[in-house]
């Protein structure tokens, strides 16, 4: 049941505390560099993610990461500090290797999910608190130009994955090279109506 608290908790938080899903959640800042339709390339500055790793399927890994990721946000630290929300949720296959300097090609490895909360922007790893759970680390994620494909609906892997289809054939007639598997990013809580959902697939390219 407390997990249960705390995932309704922080989905009100990520909502604007609005029951028709008002986003009011600070997001990463990015510079637009191209838009044609619901495409777009983004440059991303560096950012601080605290993520966490579940094992098995999508549908079923979401509930259990998000759950340890807002119990840190939440006070599951060190300092016992809140820290705010951001948005999007970032949820992606687990990888042989993540990106630390610089990307890296990303391949699924097993059954395995990562989740991962954006951490306010000017946080860094010194200034961030410990986790307390051993699941949840902290990690730097480099400045990187991203793909974007965006779209309403169900936040789910069938819509991840035509989603992801849909921008490898856009980012191939556009000339693009991609360094990463695709990715899912999520603004709103699991109540908001479907058509008004913003979610999002994101691939780091060249």
């Amino acid at each position: 049941m407390n997990g249960l608290l705390m995932l309704l908790a922080t989905s009100v938080l990520l909502a604007g505390c609005s029951v028709l899903g008002k986003r009011e959640a600070k997001e990463p800042p990015y510079k637009v560099l191209l838009t044609e339709g619901d495409c777009e390339i983004r440059q991303y500055d560096e950012m601080v993610v605290a993520e966490t790793v579940v094992e098995g399927e999508y549908s079923r890994t979401s509930g259990t990461a998000f759950s340890r990721l807002a119990g840190y946000i939440f006070g599951k630290n060190r300092k016992k500090e809140k820290i705010s929300m951001t948005a999007p949720v970032i949820q992606e296959p687990v990888s042989e290797k993540l990106p630390m300097t610089a990307p890296v090609i990303q391949e699924r490895k097993g059954s395995g999910w990562v989740m991962a909360f954006v951490m306010p922007e000017g946080s860094t790893l010194a200034s961030l608190p410990e986790p307390l759970d051993p699941s949840v680390t902290l990690r730097t994620v480099p400045g990187k130009k991203v793909a974007v494909i965006r779209y309403s609906g169900l936040h789910s892997e069938s819509n991840l994955r035509s989603n992801s289809e849909k921008l490898d054939i856009w980012l191939e007639k556009k000339g693009y090279r991609m360094l990463s598997q695709s990715r899912a990013a999520s603004y709103d809580p699991p109540w908001t109506i479907p058509f008004m959902r913003r979610n999002e697939v994101h691939v780091d390219v060249e």
